[in-house]
């Protein structure tokens, strides 16, 4: 059922004439024709055709015989079946499957799907590179199938894959109506239409834009009408000789006006065969503007309601029933699961049981003032601590939290609205109530000094944060014990915090558009463009920390595939074996702390006002090499142990990519760094 293409090619075998499968998932349609213009119209959700609402275009073409059954003959007009066969639409997300070795269920293509299937409108078709699909495949299927419009999904790292793809589609003497969107779109759009004049750019989301795409390959609208895109009126050369192209943007809409983000599961069977993820979304946008994030794309927050997911969950676990070994989770791939609406509480308590009545974990993501906010009182923060163990009751495997500083300096700098003192006091309440975390922390900024780098360093090693669970007592007495050091001291694990952060060592992506850039900008530290990550080059304020940050993305990118590796594969399981990855996760974040640390050993050794590059990068140079030495010995048993408890296939994925990474190579940048620690 989720695979319209197969249902396609299976029943065109047995009918006489065209067949035709549009709609949702949830609401399939088969249009099915007997003879000439004598067609059979199936709702195979069995629900009746007058519950659907039917797109204007179609309540003019196509006139059911009996509306209040799902199944009936019909008349459709010669226009209407145009329009259910037409336009053609490929929808195709790319990927760099050396950098990130397992894939994770593609949304964004999925969603554009849906939104195309509910207008009734064309027939879509959707490729992935993660799953297996090349660049020369996907150009030899335009060039065999000719769509009539191309969707692509592109992020960060991907530039030159978009490039050579859309060099292709411009060079083509009849090329498709060519729709471009995903976060590095967003961020290169003036680089884009100026290169590509007859290029579309969906500027929010895209569901809308997609639907108003068909409508305009129709004729019924223009290109001024087709929501949240940026697009130019042609070309146009100057008196210099120079070319100039005229941009120009239409309105997004709004995530409160759009519909549910649900998608279409077209690509979970493969992403699962691929050993690939779930994910879902149950909100969009975020409460806040953090500095280093831009947001024009990604808008206000909204939370989809929890009525709306148990057809595609119920989809989802039939698909979900052929692969037995793959965990029952799901990833909600929300930047802000909770929100501040009035009810978030009870919505979010709403969804996590829709989730798990549907027989999934699930795992998602949001900020630290959704779990102590100091403008809050004690009965705010007990009844968020009694959420919080709901919510684990009801499926919540892991949450993610931007914690991104210790430092109320730097906090203050990244706009988190949140303070190093809140942030403790978070992370012991969730751990003290046994919640799974995983934390993100950007290590090195372009306008942090050396003091506020020793004090992040020093919040990373503190052993005072991570409590032990402790169901036994009420969410009182916890809310009210993370402040005492009495009952922190009592109840503490011992474990440093860098074990909960999920990426060490990450640096600032000074991204195009964000107001963080700007200060960078401002303080003249801004550098080249860089297409390929969205971003702008910059150097640091302090030219130590600047060689550091260099040298510590040098090491994250030397050991990034295993540990993506590692996470993904973490994601898959279940029980032991879930803990014995996790574990071997934890032997890298303990050799990049030892490394920090041996790191700011070094830069004390040089003064900021006297640059000495060549040296302290020779200084970093003999750490990293130490560092890298020991990590190999750890490794070796440590991979070997946890392979010998995994499945087969995951136990070779794993042994592979160990290998390559025990292989000796030189000490280089890949660009895998994702901006965003998720």
């Amino acid at each position: 059922m989720e695979q319209p293409h197969v249902m396609r090619t299976a029943l065109a075998r047995i009918m006489p004439g065209q067949v035709m499968i549009t709609g949702t998932v949830e609401r399939r349609l088969v249009i099915a024709e007997r003879a000439e213009s004598e067609w059979i119209v199936a709702d195979l959700s069995g629900r009746a055709h007058n519950t659907r609402v039917w797109p204007a275009w179609a309540r003019a073409h196509i006139a059911l015989d009996s509306p209040r059954s799902w199944l009936s003959s019909a008349t459709i007009t010669a226009e209407g079946v145009h329009r259910l066969l037409r336009p053609r639409v490929l929808l195709t997300a790319l990927y760099r499957p050396e950098i990130f070795p397992l894939p994770r269920f593609p949304l964004g293509i999925s969603d554009l799907a849906r939104a195309a299937r509910e207008a009734l409108a064309g027939q879509v078709q959707l490729m992935d590179m993660q799953l297996g699909v090349t660049m020369n495949r996907i150009l030899a299927s335009i060039e065999q199938d000719r769509p009539d419009i191309l969707g692509v999904s592109a992020t960060f790292g991907q530039h030159d894959l978009l490039t050579e793809l859309l060099d292709a589609m411009f060079a083509a003497e009849s090329p498709p109506m060519v729709l471009a969107g995903g976060s590095l779109t967003a961020r290169n759009e003036r680089l884009l239409l100026h290169r590509y004049p007859g290029l579309l750019i969906a500027r929010g989301a895209g569901e809308p834009t997609v639907q108003d795409a068909i409508a305009h390959w129709h004729g019924d609208i223009g290109p001024a009408e087709i929501r949240g895109v940026g697009y130019t009126n042609g070309a146009r050369t100057s008196g210099t000789g120079l070319l100039q192209v005229a941009r120009r943007r239409t309105a997004t809409v709004g995530n409160r006006a759009q519909a549910d983000p649900l998608p279409e599961l077209d690509l979970l069977d493969l992403t699962f065969a691929h050993r690939g993820v779930a994910q879902l979304e149950s909100s969009r946008g975020c409460t806040n503007s953090c500095s280093f994030c831009p947001r024009g794309h990604k808008g206000q927050w909204s939370g989809a309601a929890p009525e709306s997911f148990p057809d595609i969950l119920a989809a989802m676990r039939e698909v979900f029933a052929r692969y037995p070994d793959i965990s029952r989770t799901l990833f909600l791939v929300d930047e802000e699961f909770i929100g501040g609406d009035a009810g978030a509480v009870s919505r979010a308590l709403d969804v996590a049981a829709t989730v798990h009545q549907a027989g999934f974990r699930w795992e998602s993501s949001c900020r630290v003032d959704q779990v102590v906010d100091p403008a809050q009182d004690r009965a705010w923060h007990i009844d968020r601590a009694g959420m919080w163990r709901r919510l684990c009751e009801l499926g919540l495997r892991r949450m993610l939290f931007g914690v991104e500083s210790g430092v109320t300096s730097i906090l203050e700098r990244f706009n988190k609205e949140t303070t190093a003192e809140q942030n403790a006091l978070a992370i012991r309440t969730l751990s003290a109530l046994g919640i799974p975390t995983r934390l993100t922390y950007i290590t090195f900024d372009q306008l942090m000094g050396r003091d506020e780098l020793a004090a992040s360093y020093a919040f990373q090693g503190r052993t005072d944060l991570l409590l032990r669970p402790l169901p036994h007592l009420p969410v009182e007495a916890i809310v009210d014990g993370v402040h005492d050091e009495a009952f922190v001291a009592a109840h503490r694990t011992g474990r440093p915090l860098h074990t909960g952060i999920s990426y060490m060592l990450v640096s600032m992506e000074c991204l195009i558009g964000a107001a963080y850039t700007r200060r960078v900008e401002a303080a003249g530290l801004a550098g080249a463009v860089r297409p390929s990550m969205g971003r702008v080059d910059a150097d640091f304020a302090d030219w130590r920390i600047g060689r550091t940050s260099h040298h510590a993305q040098l090491w994250v990118d030397r050991h990034f595939p295993l540990d993506y590796t590692l996470k993904s594969l973490e994601k898959l399981l279940d029980g032991e074996s879930r803990r014995q990855v996790r574990g071997a996760r934890v032997v890298i974040k303990d050799a990049a702390y030892t490394l920090l640390g041996r790191m700011l050993d070094r830069i004390d050794r040089y003064t900021i006002d006297i640059p000495r590059p060549d040296a302290l990068d020779a200084d970093l140079l003999a750490a990293m090499a130490h560092g890298l030495d020991d990590l190999r010995h750890r490794m070796t048993s440590t991979v070997g142990a946890v392979a010998a408890i995994l499945p087969a296939d995951a136990a070779h994925i794993l042994r592979a990519e160990y290998t390559r990474w025990h292989t000796p190579t030189g000490w280089q940048l890949i660009n895998a760094a994702d901006p965003c620690g998720t």
